[in-house]
């Protein structure tokens, strides 16, 4: 079993790796980033040999630009995004459709490049690491939850949370394990697979392969987007206990009011550019914001 998966691991890494050489804009283009989403969710924490803990903003980022096509059907998404990421703290970014907000993640996580900026992640700046370097940067320091589970339907729920681990030849931490199946409400279902899973379970499980490496950053992008309000809220308590109980930074892009309320900062983007920083602040306030961006 684990020569298939990782196997299959393997194979989505070589299609990741086929996008060297095409151009930028069909190299990252929705499908392709896609495909680097798929591998995150799989990705394997990469072996260190001197792991030195990093005093400062987990991301920063410097007036990033980013602009899809050229001429006069140039799209900017981004016009100039500057930003600090504490250290144990959730964020959330905010946005109407269009504003940048996805993108904004997928270049601070290193799935897309800005077409201009500098972002900085545990210290490395990113810009002129090749692929292969970004990948490993991924696998030591990010661990990403999307709205889509990307859950492997051979394995059962405890099989996938562990899955990077098990790529890796980590003996997982069974103490570590039971504990992080317990807080993300799997205890009674480690032994079920996707497919007997209800959706709010999948996204359980999701979060948990996400946090099983410790990483230094969780991104998160519309992780409630597939699921019903209860559901969404029992999810989104997971997310802020895993940044109170383990310290665990965390980016989630959201367009739910009710989702950014749990957050301890809340940064809106309109048009390519961050418009307005709050700290943490109720549903009905967030609304009122992006009712006001709306106008």
């Amino acid at each position: 079993m684990k020569t298939r998966v990782i196997q299959d691991v393997q194979e989505l890494d070589r299609d990741a790796s086929a996008l060297d050489g095409r151009s930028e804009a069909s190299q990252h283009s929705p499908r392709s980033i896609e495909k680097e989403q798929t591998m995150a969710t799989v990705a394997v924490p990469a072996p260190s040999a001197v792991d030195v803990p990093f005093r400062g903003p987990v991301v920063s980022a410097e007036n990033l630009r980013r602009r899809y096509g050229e001429g006069d059907t140039a799209v900017d998404a981004l016009r100039g995004v500057s930003l600090d990421v504490a250290q144990g703290a959730l964020t959330a970014v905010m946005g109407p459709s269009g504003s940048g907000k996805s993108t904004l993640m997928h270049i601070l996580a290193g799935l897309d490049k800005a077409t201009a900026g500098e972002v900085t992640l545990a210290g490395t700046a990113i810009s002129g690491l090749n692929d292969n370097e970004l990948t490993k940067l991924r696998r030591r320091h990010i661990g990403f939850i999307f709205q889509f589970f990307n859950l492997l339907p051979m394995l059962n729920a405890e099989e996938n949370v562990v899955l990077p681990l098990t790529i890796a030849g980590e003996k997982p931490d069974k103490a570590w394990i039971d504990e992080l199946l317990k807080s993300v409400g799997l205890d009674d279902r480690r032994s079920h697979r996707p497919s007997e899973l209800s959706g709010g379970q999948q996204q359980r499980v999701a979060i948990g392969r996400a946090l099983v490496s410790r990483p230094t950053i969780v991104f998160a992008d519309e992780p409630t987007g597939n699921l019903d309000s209860k559901t969404s809220e029992e999810i989104l308590g997971l997310m802020r206990h895993s940044v109170d109980a383990y310290g665990q930074t965390t980016v989630m892009v959201t367009h739910d009011p009710r989702a950014a309320a749990i957050a301890d900062r809340i940064l809106f983007l309109a048009d390519g550019l961050i418009v307005r920083d709050l700290g943490r602040s109720d549903a009905h306030a967030v609304l009122g914001v992006m009712e006001e961006l709306a106008q």
